[in-house]
């Protein structure tokens, strides 16, 4: 029986018929072999365009379908489930792409023409060779893990939890709560972070669907979308959680010291108890202390020059003994939400950070000036006092070429809050030093107006310098911010007694190797690599991973809170669905042309291919597989082959492209 192929060309407003002539196309398109059928259309992915090649395929005049239209990327599922609607097999359709590789890349309507023919001829003689492919499904697990404990983890396990799910969610610190546990008050309501935070971290201590791992980390992510298998390292607290109650008595009287001298703003600047035996903050949830073993005592030095915490302890919770425990688990879906961490200024020579007395950072100014810290919430110098004069530096490590080229969004923001909060607190003069004035969020631009009535002094210009060093005795014990001041056109030098830098925010250090271990990829600013970035901006190239919150890219709270629910959202719709359909364009190995190099197994993106030791030849795992083909192009023995994408598929497709010369 003869192949009948439909050919299909849309116009896409002018985007397409703007430089190709579609006239021409058309009756080119007509006189290639095998093709019975050719239309074209305005839009071919609208209702009417769909329909269109539905009702041709229904009434048996095709049995392969070719649409010239846009990028795969874009339509391909919309016009593989409309020929499957028609009643053909989804995989007997095929694209070619003359949108983004023909007439948005090419000004010459002629040249442009000629390239669009040659790129349907090629579909045309790819089509005549494909073959029908059977649709795959697995079940979803309804359990899901969540990475990362901060405000974006928080939300997307309760949403889950609250929806009748079950969730996993795994801290690596001590306590969930991530940064914002750290704020005083956020921007730009000034309402109190912790009033915000802590009842939703009690919510997930105490939620019967929520299984709190915290001090933990993720070890290994095996398996593939609804059916994962993650191992947790549960470190060792060497606190039993069973017993402790929280009371205190162990770090009270523990002798140690844990926490150094930050940026030489105040010698114990902490949230929570400074001693080996401590809580991260008060609030912690779960509020179980744990032992830092590099400043114990017990542990440090001799085992019998303290023991003290264990003495004290009533209830005999504190186990010396205590050792790492692995937890393996399955789930259906995975949302990372690690977070981010702040850049560290102290690369940054020429602002003195960690070398000049009373420069501190954004993240540091924010303990000191949280209510619950050891400063009791008291804008202080190192030696004490109060400063009478403060300047805050905007784009430390954003906006710069030399670190982070993107800006991190928030960083003006939480100047503008710091300004208010040391008006609130001092009656220090507040120089704010920035590049732009970025308030791009609900009721930013309003925070804005309000400072500039609060006796704020706003600098426009970058700083070149912060130095100790007196030039006069005006400057003499002051720190002098060297700055050029673009709106008034001068060079000016300003004394002040405390310096904050606004550090930006960057991917946290473990996110590499969390995304290596999740099978996602990190982009070249260090977040992770989304879907797409308007389409699927919590989706990631592998399917039942999901993306949350800062790890992303770097974004304020309300943002991260929306993201978070928009990723649980995504996986309730997974598990709603009990089953997914998987790729069925994979890849798979001959076994008898096999030499068992493995080098296919390196190559792999997406951890697929394994060697099969007792058959010494790879096997492809058909539900990790996505057909990207890296080991058809990298087998030495032309021992593996994608399913409809077969060489000599491939071949005919280059016949195509020069089928006009």
């Amino acid at each position: 029986m003869a192949v009948r192929i439909g050919v299909y060309i849309c116009h896409c407003g002018t985007n397409i018929a703007g430089k190709v002539d579609i006239a021409k196309v058309v009756e080119f398109a007509k006189g290639l072999e095998n093709v019975s059928l050719v239309k074209d259309y305005k839009f071919m992915c609208s209702d009417p365009g769909q329909a269109l090649l539905q009702k041709d395929v229904e009434d048996g005049l095709i049995d392969r379908v070719v649409v010239a239209s846009c990028s795969p990327l874009m339509h391909e599922n919309t016009f593989r489930k409309a020929t499957e609607r028609g009643g053909l097999n989804p995989y007997l359709f095929t694209m070619a792409n003359i949108r983004e590789q023909c007439s948005w890349v090419h000004i010459d309507s002629g040249q442009t023409t000629d390239k669009a023919k040659d790129l349907i001829a090629a579909a045309v003689r790819r089509a005549f060779l494909l073959e029908p492919l059977t649709k795959r499904e697995v079940p979803i697990n309804p359990r899901t893990v969540v990475i990362g404990g901060g405000i974006a983890g928080i939300q997307a396990a309760l949403d889950l939890a609250e929806a009748g799910k079950k969730v996993v969610l795994v801290e690596r610190e001590p306590s969930i709560g991530g940064h914002m546990s750290k704020f005083d008050k956020t921007f730009p309501t000034l309402d109190c972070s912790a009033c915000i935070l802590t009842p939703r971290m009690v919510s997930v201590g105490q939620h019967a669907n929520i299984e709190l791992m915290t001090y933990s980390e993720v070890e290994e992510v095996s398996g593939f979308v609804g059916n994962f298998n993650i191992r947790v390292r549960k470190k060792a607290r060497y606190v039993d959680s069973e017993l402790c109650n929280g009371c205190g008595a162990c770090w009270e009287k523990c002798p140690g010291t844990r926490v150094p001298r930050k940026g030489n703003v105040h010698e114990k600047l902490s949230l929570g108890p400074t001693t080996p035996i401590y809580m991260p903050f008060m609030q912690a949830v779960p509020a179980i202390p744990v032992i830092d073993t590099e400043t114990c005592l017990y542990f440090k030095d001799d085992k019998h020059a303290c023991g003290l915490c264990a003495k004290e302890c009533e209830r005999g919770a504190i186990d010396y003994e205590m050792k790492d425990e692995i937890v393996e688990f399955e789930v259906g879906n995975i949302i990372i939400a690690t977070g981010f961490q702040t850049f560290d200024p102290s690369v940054i020579k020429r602002y003195g950070y960690g070398e000049i007395e009373n420069v501190m950072t954004a993240l540091e100014f924010e303990i000191m000036n949280c209510a619950s810290g050891s400063t009791g919430g008291k804008i202080l110098k190192a030696d004490g006092g109060v400063p009478g004069s403060i300047g805050i530096i905007h784009c430390v490590g954003s906006r710069d070429k030399h670190y982070h080229d993107y800006c991190s969004r928030v960083c003006c923001m939480y100047s503008l809050k710091y300004s208010h909060l040391i008006k609130e607190k001092t009656d220090a003069e507040v120089y704010e030093f920035y590049i732009d004035m970025r308030c791009f969020g609900k009721g930013y631009e309003e925070f804005y107006d309000r400072l500039l009535t609060e006796d704020v002094r706003f600098v426009r210009g970058k700083v070149a310098e912060v130095t100790d060093v007196p030039t006069c005795k005006a400057e003499e014990g002051k720190l002098i911010v060297k700055v050029e001041d673009t709106l008034i056109g001068n060079v000016r030098r300003i004394p002040l007694d405390m310096v904050i830098l606004s550090t930006g925010l960057e991917g946290h250090a473990t996110l590499r190797e969390i995304a290596k271990k999740c099978s996602v990829s990190v982009g070249q600013d260090g977040f992770l690599i989304e879907k797409h970035p308007k389409l699927g901006p919590v989706s990631t190239a592998t399917d039942g991973v999901f993306i949350a919150g800062a790890c992303q890219s770097p974004k304020d709270i309300p943002d991260t809170v929306a993201q978070a629910s928009a990723a649980s959202s995504a996986v309730l719709s997974m598990i709603t669905r009990e089953k997914i359909e998987i790729e069925s364009a994979t890849a798979e190995v001959d076994e008898d042309k096999c030499s068992g190099c493995k080098l296919c197994n390196t190559l792999c993106p997406y951890l697929a291919v394994k060697f099969d030791e007792e058959k010494g030849v790879s096997v492809v795992n058909q539900a990790l597989c996505k057909g990207c083909g890296t080991c058809v192009a990298g087998c030495p023995s032309g021992a593996i082959s994608a399913k409809h994408f077969e060489d000599r598929q491939i071949f005919a497709e280059i016949e195509g492209i020069f089928s006009g010369l």
